[in-house]
C-alpha cells in the first residue's frame, strides 16, 4: 500500500519544465545585435562569476549604458532565431570553444569580456 501511495504521488506531481530551466540555466537577454555576430548579452538571473562579465559597459558609439553584460564568445553555435530584445536561457561552456564557422570582420563594439555559451533547450 505504501508503494502505491508513493506511485500515485509521483504520477500526480506536476513538474513545470520552465522551473527546471530556471534552476539549471542562466536567464539572459540579447541587448545588442551588432554586425558580424558582435553580440552583447545581459545577464538577467542566475549565479555567474562576476569576473566573467562587465558590471557596467558603455557603448562607445551610442553612449548607452549596459549592466551585467558580456560579448558573445561562441558565435558559431548561437541560434539565428534569437533577436535583439529576446530573452533566453544558457549555460557557460566548460570546454574551450574553437570557432570553425566563417566570420566577417566588420566591427561593432562589444564588452572586452567574452563568454562562450550554450543555449538551454526549452
Amino acid at each position: 500500500m505504501k508503494y502505491i501511495l508513493i506511485l500515485i504521488f509521483l504520477l500526480n506531481f506536476n513538474c513545470n519544465k520552465s522551473d527546471l530551466i530556471a534552476l539549471n540555466c542562466i536567464k539572459a537577454k540579447l541587448v545588442l545585435q551588432g554586425l558580424c555576430m558582435n553580440y552583447v548579452i545581459q545577464i538577467i538571473e542566475g549565479n555567474v562569476d562576476s569576473s566573467l562579465f562587465e558590471t557596467i559597459w558603455i557603448n562607445p558609439i551610442t553612449n548607452v549604458n549596459y549592466q551585467n553584460v558580456f560579448g558573445l564568445g561562441s558565435i558559431c553555435t548561437f541560434p539565428s532565431t534569437i533577436k535583439e530584445g529576446d530573452e533566453f536561457y544558457f549555460t557557460i561552456s566548460k570546454e574551450q570553444v574553437i570557432q570553425t564557422c566563417p566570420q566577417c570582420q566588420a566591427y561593432s563594439p562589444t564588452p572586452n569580456k567574452k563568454i562562450a555559451i550554450q543555449i538551454c533547450n526549452k
